[in-house]
C-alpha cells in the first residue's frame, strides 16, 4: 500500500492558510504533540514541559526536569501514548543529571495539571559521552503497531580537518570516530532504534528489527543505522514507513576524500543501513583515511561497507548502504527542486490523511482543516532555509514531486512541525540564535479557509506620537478581502478607555490627554468574519524633527571633493540644537556607504523607540541570509559573535579577501572546532558588504562611522555606491510622556553614473547588464529627483553606429529641453556594426544643460535615429556624469 500519488485536485491558493501566532518568546522549543482536546504540549531543551492551553490562549509549565543541558544534550524528545485519552502517559528523551553519561527514554503519567516524576518508567538507557560535542538527536514518534521509534544522534565530535567523515582511529581519538557508534552494529547511538512499550512499563522486542535478539555483536533495538543526527523522525501512520532528516557534515569539497557536505532526508520501509560514516547522499562512498599519516585509501565499497575500526564492538561487516531518499547541499540541487541554498538542516515532519479529520472535534468553532489535496502527501521543513515544502509520492513511495508551501509566509527556523485532531499544522519556531532564548521562538497554528476568507486588516496613521491635544487621522483604505466580491464595512474603537468611534473608512480623532492608547480597527466581510488590528498612540510629547542640511547639490557626491553638511534638530519640549538648548553629543549622526543595488526601504521599524533605522547594507544583507543561526553581535553562540570577529582581523584589503573566501567556501578550526558552511549562493559583492559591517563594529564610539553635527565630509576616492547619512535624536520625554526619537537619512549618490542605473525606461534594453541599448526612436531613461543645481553639463560615454541626437529633457519624455547633443560615431558604420557583447571603447562628449535648480526626473531621450538596412543602427550609453558645480559649493 502506498502513501499518495500526484492529485488531481487544483493546489489552493497560498492565501487561503492562515498563520497564527499561539505564544512567543520561548526558550529553546524543540518537539511538541497537539492534545485530543486541542491543547498543545511541547517541550524545551533546558527541562520545561509546557502546555499550551488553546481555550485561554495561555502556556502552563507542567514540569522542570533536571537535565544536563551543556553540548547538545538536554530535554530532546516527546510523543503520547497512541492510547493517551485512556492512560495519559507521554515519553520523554533526556540526559538526566549525574556522573552517570547516558540519554536515557522514560515513560511518565500527565497530570491535568502537572508531570508526575513519581510515575517515571525508565525503557531505554543509552550509554553516551559528554567530553565531546556532538549530536544527540532525540525525536520520538509512533508507529501504526504502537512501536516507538527512538532517534539518537552519533555523539561524535565532527571537527576533523576538513571536516570530512568521522572515521579518526588514533589513540586516544575514539570520540572522533563515528565507527565507534554509527557504523557499529552494538551500540546504540547513531541509530534509530525501534522497541515495544509495554502496559506494565517494561519493553519488548518488535519482529522485524535489523538484528534478530541474540545475534552475537548487535544490539537488538537497531531499526536503522548508519545516522549521524536524525534530528526529526516521523512515520507515515497509514504504510509504516519511516523517515527522518539527517543533518551533515560541513565538507570542503575534495574529490579525493569524498562527496561534498550532504543533508539527507530519508525513508525506510524495512531496517538498513543508511551510510554514515562512510557514505552520504545517493550513497556517495568518501575514501578510507589515515588520520595519523595523512595516507588517503581506497573507497569504501556501498554494497559490503566493512567496519575494522579499533573502536568497533560489533560486526565488520554491515549490511549495503542504502540511498539517501533527498540529499542536497549549499548550493541549488540539481536533483531535487524548491530546496534553496546556504546552511542546511532537514526537518522530517508529518504526513496528512485526510480521511483521520472527517470529523471536526467539537472544540473546533470553524474548519480549519487542510484540503484533500494534500491527502498522502509528507510535509517536510528546512531549520537553517526557513521553508516548509510538501513531497509527493506515488503508490510505490517513490518521489514525485516537492513543492513550497506558503512560500510568503516567515518561518524563523521551523524544528518540529505535527497535525492536531483539527486537521491543522502545528509549528515550533525555535528563532534565530542558536542555544538562545529567542524573541522570536514560537508556536504557531497554520489554518486552511475552505470557503469565504476573513478580510485582512491595515491601519494607517498621520501620526503615532505627539503633544496634546494630538489630532490623528486614520485611515483603513489599505484593509482587503482576499474575496474580490465581498463588501466590507469598518468600525473604529478606542481600547482604553473603552469608547466606539466612526463606522467609515476613514476617521479623525483628538487626543486630549497624556497616555498611551489604543485604537483598533475591525473589518467584517457581509459573511460575518472579521479581523481587526490594532496601533499604539503615544501622546504628550511631540516627537523631535530632525534633518540634515547639505550646501550645494543634494544630490550627488564628488569623489574627494568635500561636501559641507549641518544637522538640524527642533524638538517642542526639550528646544533646538541651533540655540544650544539640545547638546550636539545628544545627536547621533553616521554616514555608511552602501551598494547601489541596496534597497534603501527596508528600513527596520524599532518598534520600541519608535524610530526608522537605517541598516548597513551589510547587516541587511545578514539578517536576510542564515548567519544569525551561528552568529550574534555580542553574544558568542555555536560560532564567535562578530565583534570578537572585528577585534580578531585588521580592516584591509587582504583581511576582506580571506573572510570573503571562508565565507563563500566554509571552513573550520579558527575559532574552536565548530565549522563554519558554506555559502556558494552568496555573490561577491554581498560578502563584501557583510565583511564590511562586521569589521566596523570596532569602531568607536559606535558601530557606524559616527559624524559630528556640522562639518564638511570628503568622500572616498574609490568610492562608487551610496553614502547613506543618518541623524538622530531621543528627546528627555516630557512629564509623563515617554521619550520620542526623531530621526531623518539622507543619500548622496555617485555623479558618475551608469546608465543601466536608471529608475524607468522605455523602448530601450539593458545590454549584458552593462549598458543601455538604444534602438528606436524617441526610446529613453529616466533618472528620478535628481537636484540639477550647479550642474552645467553632462559627460556622457557613448558608442553609435550612425549619427544621431541625445536630448536631455525635464519631468517627462516630451518636456523642456534643457539640452542636446549631437553624438557622432567613433568609426564608419560599416566597421561598426558587429558591436559583440561588450563595447572595449567608448566615446565622450559633454552636453550643456541650461542653467537649472531644484530637484526634477531627467529624461535621455535618443531622437534622429534611422533605421538601419538591416535594423542594426542604434546608440549605446554607457555613463553619465554631473560635472561638479563651477565656484559653487558641493
Amino acid at each position: 500500500m502506498g502513501t499518495s500519488v500526484q492529485s488531481p485536485i487544483a493546489k489552493p491558493d497560498s492565501n487561503r492558510f492562515q498563520k497564527i501566532e499561539l505564544i512567543s518568546h520561548l526558550n529553546e522549543p524543540l518537539e511538541l504533540q497537539v492534545l485530543p482536546e486541542g491543547d498543545v504540549l511541547f517541550i524545551e531543551r533546558t527541562g520545561a514541559l509546557k502546555l499550551f492551553k488553546a481555550a485561554i490562549n495561555k502556556v502552563k509549565v507542567l514540569a522542570n526536569l533536571p537535565v544536563f543541558h551543556d553540548l547538545e544534550d538536554g530535554l530532546l524528545g516527546l510523543v503520547i501514548d497512541p492510547d493517551f485519552p485512556s492512560n495519559r502517559f507521554i515519553y520523554l528523551f533526556y540526559s538526566p543529571l549525574g556522573e552517570k553519561e547516558e540519554q536515557r527514554v522514560s515513560r511518565f503519567y500527565l497530570g491535568p495539571d502537572a508531570l508526575d516524576l513519581k510515575s517515571e518508567k525508565i525503557l531505554l538507557e543509552i550509554p553516551t559521552q559528554r567530553k565531546e560535542c556532538c549530536h544527540s538527536a532525540g525525536s520520538l514518534a509512533f508507529g501504526p503497531d504502537k512501536n516507538l521509534y527512538i532517534a539518537v544522534g552519533d555523539n561524535t565530535n565532527p571537527h576533523n580537518a576538513g571536516y570530512y567523515n568521522s572515521i579518526d582511529e588514533r589513540p586516544g581519538r575514539a570520540f572522533w570516530d563515528a565507527q565507534r557508534t554509527a557504523g557499529n552494529t552494538n551500540d546504540l547511538r547513531g541509530k534509530i532504534l525501534r522497541i515495544k512499550p509495554e502496559p506494565d512499563g517494561s519493553v519488548s522486542i518488535p519482529v522485524g528489527n535489523l538484528f534478530p535478539v541474540n545475534t552475537p555483536n548487535t544490539r537488538p533495538e537497531i531499526y536503522a543505522m548508519g545516522a549521524r543526527n536524525p534530528y526529526r523522525i516521523t512515520v507515515d501512520s497509514l504504510t509504516g514507513w519511516l523517515y527522518w532528516g539527517d543533518v551533515g557534515q560541513n565538507t570542503i569539497n575534495n574529490p579525493a576524500r569524498g562527496p561534498v557536505s550532504y543533508d539527507e532526508f530519508h525513508q525506510a520501509k524495512k531496517p538498513g543501513f543508511f551510510g554514515w560514516p562512510y557514505f552520504a547522499g545517493d550513497n556517495q562512498p568518501y575514501a578510507d583515511f589515515d588520520f595519523a599519516t595523512d595516507q588517503i585509501g581506497p573507497f569504501f565499497n556501498p554494497q559490503k561497507p566493512e567496519n575494522n575500526s579499533p573502536n568497533n564492538t560489533g560486526l565488520a561487516t554491515l549490511p549495503p548502504a542504502e540511498s539517501a531518499f533527498i540529499w542536497y547541499s549549499y548550493d541549488e540541487s540539481q536533483n531535487f527542486k524548491n530546496l534553496g541554498t546556504g546552511g542546511k538542516s532537514p526537518i522530517a515532519g508529518p504526513f496528512f490523511h485526510s480521511q483521520f479529520y472527517q470529523q471536526q472535534p467539537v472544540w473546533v468553532k470553524t474548519p480549519r482543516k487542510f484540503p484533500e489535496y494534500y491527502n498522502g502527501k509528507w510535509f517536510i521543513a528546512e531549520w537553517m532555509r526557513d521553508w516548509i515544502n510538501v513531497v509527493t509520492l506515488d503508490e510505490t513511495g517513490k518521489l514525485v514531486d516537492i513543492e513550497r508551501f506558503m512560500p510568503s509566509a516567515k518561518f524563523d527556523h521551523p524544528i518540529d512541525l505535527e497535525f492536531g485532531p483539527d486537521g491543522a499544522l502545528y509549528v515550533l519556531e525555535y528563532g534565530t540564535g542558536w542555544f538562545a532564548h529567542n524573541q522570536n521562538a514560537r508556536l504557531s497554528r497554520i489554518d486552511y479557509v475552505a470557503g469565504n476568507r476573513p478580510p485582512v486588516a491595515k491601519i494607517n496613521a498621520s501620526k503615532t506620537a505627539g503633544a496634546v491635544p494630538l489630532t490623528v487621522a486614520f485611515s483603513a483604505a489599505e484593509s482587503f478581502d482576499y474575496d474580490k466580491n465581498d463588501k466590507l464595512t469598518y468600525a473604529w474603537q478606542l481600547v482604553n478607555p473603552e469608547e466606539k468611534l466612526a463606522t467609515e473608512p476613514e476617521t479623525n480623532y483628538q487626543f486630549k490627554q497624556p497616555g498611551l492608547y489604543t485604537i483598533r480597527l475591525t473589518v467584517t466581510d457581509d459573511h460575518g468574519l472579521s479581523a481587526t488590528q490594532d496601533l499604539k498612540i503615544e501622546t504628550g510629547n511631540e516627537r523631535p524633527a530632525v534633518n540634515i542640511a547639505f550646501g550645494g547639490n543634494e544630490t550627488f557626491y564628488w569623489n574627494q571633493k568635500a561636501k559641507t553638511y549641518q544637522v538640524q534638530v527642533q524638538d517642542r519640549e526639550d528646544g533646538s540644537l541651533a540655540t544650544g538648548k539640545i547638546a550636539p553629543q545628544a545627536v547621533l549622526v553616521t554616514v555608511n556607504l552602501a551598494d547601489m543595488g541596496t534597497d534603501l526601504t527596508l528600513l527596520a521599524q524599532d518598534q520600541e523607540k519608535q524610530a526608522t533605522l537605517y541598516l548597513h547594507p551589510g547587516q541587511q544583507l545578514i539578517k536576510q541570509s542564515d548567519c544569525l543561526g551561528c552568529h550574534q553581535e555580542k553574544t558568542k553562540s555555536i560560532g564567535p559573535s562578530w565583534q570578537q570577529v572585528a577585534s580578531r582581523y585588521p580592516e584591509n584589503e587582504k583581511t576582506i579577501e580571506t573572510l570573503t573566501q571562508k565565507i563563500r567556501q566554509g571552513g573550520n578550526g579558527n575559532w574552536g572546532e565548530a565549522a563554519m558552511s558554506a555559502h556558494p549562493q552568496l555573490k561577491a559583492p554581498e560578502i563584501f558588504q557583510m565583511v564590511k559591517y562586521i569589521l566596523n563594529l570596532k569602531k568607536e564610539p559606535t558601530a557606524n562611522n559616527q559624524l559630528p553635527v556640522k562639518g564638511t565630509f570628503v568622500p572616498d576616492s574609490k568610492a562608487e555606491g551610496l553614502y547613506v547619512f543618518r541623524a538622530v535624536y531621543q528627546d528627555k520625554g516630557f512629564n509623563a510622556a515617554p521619550a520620542q526619537v526623531g530621526q531623518t537619512t539622507h543619500v548622496l549618490r555617485n555623479a558618475l553614473v551608469k546608465a543601466i542605473s536608471c529608475e524607468e525606461l522605455s523602448g530601450v534594453t539593458r545590454y549584458n547588464n552593462s549598458y543601455i541599448r538604444f534602438p528606436a526612436q524617441k526610446s529613453f531613461i529616466s533618472f528620478q529627483n535628481m537636484d540639477l543645481t550647479g550642474i552645467a553639463s553632462l559627460k556622457v560615454a557613448f558608442d553609435a553606429t550612425f549619427p544621431c541626437t541625445l536630448s536631455v529633457r525635464l519631468d517627462q519624455p516630451d518636456g523642456v529641453e534643457i539640452g542636446s547633443l549631437k553624438l557622432q560615431p567613433a568609426a564608419k558604420p560599416a566597421e561598426n556594426k558587429n558591436i559583440t557583447a561588450t563595447i572595449s571603447t567608448w566615446t565622450e562628449q559633454e552636453l550643456k544643460l541650461k542653467p537649472l535648480s531644484g530637484k526634477h526626473h531627467l529624461y535621455l531621450v535618443a531622437t534622429d535615429i534611422q533605421a538601419g538596412a538591416t535594423g542594426s543602427n542604434y546608440l549605446s550609453l554607457n555613463t553619465i556624469y554631473f560635472l561638479p558645480p563651477r565656484g559653487n559649493s558641493l
